[in-house]
């Protein structure tokens, strides 16, 4: 969940989430260094009257800052791609999911069972409990068991939306007519939360999603539920 005032990204919760953080940390260092350089160089140039004969026409530097950035781009897009494809993979996921996106509230479909579906909308302000969150909290929550691969099949009824949830590392368009995947993994138990990420329509901002992660048996004991009411 994020805070007031936060600067950086929300605490990873899945294993992909974790990698991001750490990319960032790497692609951010080198800029700051990058930056650190050029500066040093603009107050170099600026504040000095010498000038180097030697450097005004050189084949040897020229050399080096051509060499230099493309070997630094190298260094940033080898790890990027392989976030890409771990990204991407999906292998023998323990849990389907189906989330299709409305105006403006999401429905949701767990496929391994015969008839466990619901809709998620937001409460409220008026509605809110105490301690619950304004323009997050849903009246049903995405309820899944911790610690298992769970694939999510994205798509929308009438207009484009996207389902994200920044703890987990996960932001997926919803496009009409169109079945996307995703798969994440929830280190540990805990609700977290998200929102439409599209601009879908005028209420777009008000289709938050909130997905709780939950042990096993307690996933068990709430499909139970779930299925008896149903």
């Amino acid at each position: 969940m994020a805070h007031p005032s936060q600067l950086g990204f929300q605490d990873a919760a899945s294993p992909v989430m974790e990698e991001l953080l750490h990319f960032h940390d790497h692609t951010l260092m080198i800029v700051f260094l990058i930056s650190t350089l050029v500066l040093y160089i603009i107050v170099a140039m600026v504040s000095t009257k010498l000038t180097n004969k030697y450097v005004l026409d050189s084949q040897e530097i020229e050399i080096v800052w051509t060499v230099l950035p493309a070997v630094i781009l190298i260094l940033i897009a080898l790890p990027s791609l392989r976030i890409l494809y771990l990204m991407d993979e999906i292998n023998d996921p323990h849990l389907t999911i189906k989330a299709m996106g409305h105006q403006w509230y999401w429905s949701y479909e767990y496929t391994d069972y015969e008839d466990l579906g619901f809709d998620s909308y937001m409460i409220p302000t008026q509605d809110l409990s105490p301690g619950q969150f304004r323009l997050l909290e849903t009246d049903h929550r995405m309820v899944v068991p911790m610690e298992s691969p769970i694939r999510v099949l994205v798509s929308a009824e009438d207009v484009l939306h996207s389902w994200a949830v920044p703890a987990l590392g996960i932001k997926m368009d919803a496009v009409p007519g169109r079945l996307n995947q995703t798969a994440f993994i929830t280190s540990r138990p805990g609700v977290y939360y998200g929102q439409c990420s599209e601009i879908c329509g005028r209420n777009h901002s008000f289709m938050p999603i909130v997905v709780e992660a939950v042990p096993l048996e307690h996933f068990e004991n709430w499909s139970s539920l779930m299925l008896e009411e149903s």
